[in-house]
């Protein structure tokens, strides 16, 4: 099916302290576009699941979670599925997202934000790692089109060396960190390979245009 023919419905737009955010309906899916740059629909979110899935099978007791990037619940959904999750810690920077989540969007996810395990926190990821001393089992990372094409230039320090060191001080030993790509940056992989080692790059075919990519850390 090709999503580009359908019409599309505006739902709601809003200024934030980032630029404008939209929530718009193409058919029967959803879209979230931010500055006229697309970040996230509804149409099958598989590759937000691996995002989560992958982790979570290479970590023997994914306990904590870290899901960095609300979407539209689709990696939230997927880490509260799994028996050995006891919490999983979302961070959301755009208030509106979080907002659709609980209206629009919240069948998406099977309410996932009302889920009595997750812990939603309204705050910008980056900042927020720098102040919290709290560790996980699995960090999954969500908040840009990849690190070659990110929706803001401040998110570029996360995946700096110092962004890595960060991130390596918040995961726990035994644990997996995940990044999520529209494009398979081969530089990045290069750099987190030589940091972390043993770093996978899964491609996720897509019906519709590119694959997306997951960036898998095992520390």
């Amino acid at each position: 099916m090709n999503y580009s023919d359908e019409p599309v419905f505006v739902i709601e737009r809003a200024v934030t302290p980032r630029g404008e955010i939209q929530l718009q309906r193409r058919g029967a899916y959803y879209e979230i576009i931010s500055n006229g740059t697309f970040l996230m629909a509804t149409y099958n979110g598989e590759s937000e699941r691996l995002l989560v899935n992958s982790a979570l099978r290479c970590a023997a007791k994914p306990g904590e979670v870290l899901i960095g990037g609300l979407g539209v619940g689709f990696s939230l959904h997927e880490a509260l599925q799994d028996p050995r999750v006891r919490r999983v810690t979302v961070i959301e920077i755009e208030q509106k997202v979080i907002e659709w989540n609980r209206a629009e969007l919240a069948e998406v996810s099977g309410h996932a934000l009302a889920d009595p395990k997750t812990n939603l926190v309204h705050a910008d990821l980056i900042q927020w790692l720098r102040e919290t001393a709290q560790t996980f089992d699995l960090i999954c990372l969500d908040i840009d089109n990849g690190p070659d094409w990110k929706v803001f230039d401040a998110n570029g320090s996360l995946y700096d060396d110092q962004g890595l060191v960060l991130l390596q001080n918040r995961v726990n030993p035994g644990g997996c960190i995940t990044f999520w790509s529209a494009t398979p940056s081969p530089d990045f992989a290069a750099r987190l390979e030589d940091f972390f080692g043993n770093t996978q790059v899964l491609e996720v075919p897509q019906s519709n245009g590119d694959p997306d990519y997951i960036f898998l850390i095992q520390v």
